[in-house]
Parts: C-alpha cells; structure tokens; sequence
C-alpha cells in the first residue's frame, strides 16, 4: 500500500508540473521608448494592456499566453553573453532577413559571422541580433 501511495504521490507531482508554462520574460531596459520602438517595428510584436502606467513598462505578446515586459531603470547590466538570450520563432526566415537588410540592421549567425544564417543540424535557420540595451535575441524558424 505504501508503494503504491508513493507511485499516486510521483504521478499527480509530475502532471503538477505538466502544468508549467511561461507568463512572461522580464527584460530591463536603459530606454524604454527606443526598446519599444525596437520590438514594435524591428520584431513586430503587439504591445498588450500593462497595468502599471507608470511610463517604465511596456508588455508584449510572445504567443502562447505568454508575455515580454520592458522595464526601464538606470543600470542595466553591461556584461551580455549570446549564450544568454531571448528566442522568437518566425514562420519565413527569408522575410525577416530582408526586412533586416532593408533596415540596415545588423544580424550574424551563431558563429558571429555578420550577415550570414546559421543553419543547424537539424534544419533550423537562426540568426541572431542585438536589441537597443545589447542583448541577444536568436530569430529562428522553427515556427
């Protein structure tokens, strides 16, 4: 009886955490109009209600009910790693990549190869660019 109270006890923890999702990404920010202007027009993202209005947050939506919220502050840390990075799935690598070239907006593979796409072992195409406070996104299409 005891084993099987211990079995119950692993199987309803496991669909506990079966229920885990992304709410949203917190990303600080030096200016928050400039990084709304970036993820707005550069990543298309909708901007969503945020209830704070208080003029240092901006929310958006990243699919899945789950959500991106800017936050100005005055420090935001120098030292950004492309290991450490936001990732955005697109359904037309081709597209985005000429609306970058149309901008003049900087993007490289994994490598660090500007202008080029990486194409992983398993058929993804990714790049990667900076946002307004340096930090690394990797735009693929694993849509």
């Amino acid at each position: 009886m005891k084993k099987i109270l211990t079995i119950v006890l692993i199987l309803f923890s496991a669909s506990a955490f079966a229920q885990i999702k992304v709410n949203h990404i917190a990303v600080h920010v030096s200016n928050l109009k400039k990084s709304m202007d970036f993820y707005q027009n550069v990543l298309a993202l909708q901007e969503i209600e945020e209830p704070f209005k208080d003029g240092i947050h901006a929310w958006y939506d990243i699919g899945g009910g789950s959500a991106l919220h800017l936050i100005e502050g005055k420090e935001v840390p120098s030292e950004k790693s492309k290991v450490n990075h936001l990732c955005f799935s697109i359904p037309d690598m081709q597209t985005f990549v000429d609306n970058m070239k149309s901008r003049n907006y900087p993007f490289e593979s994994w490598a660090g190869v500007s202008g080029e796409v990486t194409n992983r072992v398993d058929g993804v195409k990714q790049i990667y660019i900076r946002d307004p406070d340096g930090y690394w996104l990797e735009i693929n299409d694993d849509f």
